[in-house]
């Protein structure tokens, strides 16, 4: 192994000592700043490595996926609350979906839509109905492998984990 060793007259020069098994090695002379720059510009690059890579847009749901990803949310929250209350459910009717925002994310290898959004509900109760307009909605949609079918996922949390756990759930 041969040891380099070179050293500047500069006062901004650092001397650069390199170990190096090969016998043919370039050593020039940095600046100081430059090597920082150089070693944060490698260290960015490492650590969002991870992130460039995106499923691509055009494989996004399409509307009729996201209207029945959206009524499945709606369906399952509404049935929660009619059981709470023990009450009959109400009909409902969603309309005019608006996606404002598609982020592509990968999770566990396969290929995620994180949709945000607003739609228009109806719903008819027993003695009246009830119009309520641009309703927030935010969901995660995912392709299966062979790219037929598509599941909701919701996030669950939980207090002792540091990742969320995903339930996945089948459009009907």
């Amino acid at each position: 192994m041969k040891v380099f060793t070179i050293e500047s007259e500069q006062p901004r020069m650092r001397s650069i000592t390199i170990n190096c098994p090969l016998s043919t090695v370039n050593c020039y002379n940095m600046n100081p700043r430059l090597l920082q720059i150089i070693f944060g510009l490698i260290l960015m690059a490492l650590l969002s490595g991870c992130g460039i890579f995106k499923p691509p847009i055009k494989f996004a749901p399409g509307g009729d996926i996201v209207h029945k990803a959206v009524a499945l949310e709606i369906n399952t929250m509404e049935q929660r609350i009619s059981d709470r209350l023990q009450t009959t459910r109400p009909k409902l009717e969603i309309g005019e979906i608006a996606v404002k925002a598609i982020e592509p994310i990968y999770i566990d290898n396969l290929p995620v839509y994180h949709l945000k959004g607003t739609y228009n509900l109806k719903l008819e109760l027993p003695r009246q109905q009830v119009r309520q307009k641009d309703n927030s909605f935010e969901i995660y949609l995912q392709r299966q492998v062979e790219g037929k079918t598509w599941r909701l996922l919701r996030r669950e949390v939980s207090g002792g984990e540091s990742e969320p756990q995903w339930l996945s759930y089948s459009l009907p």
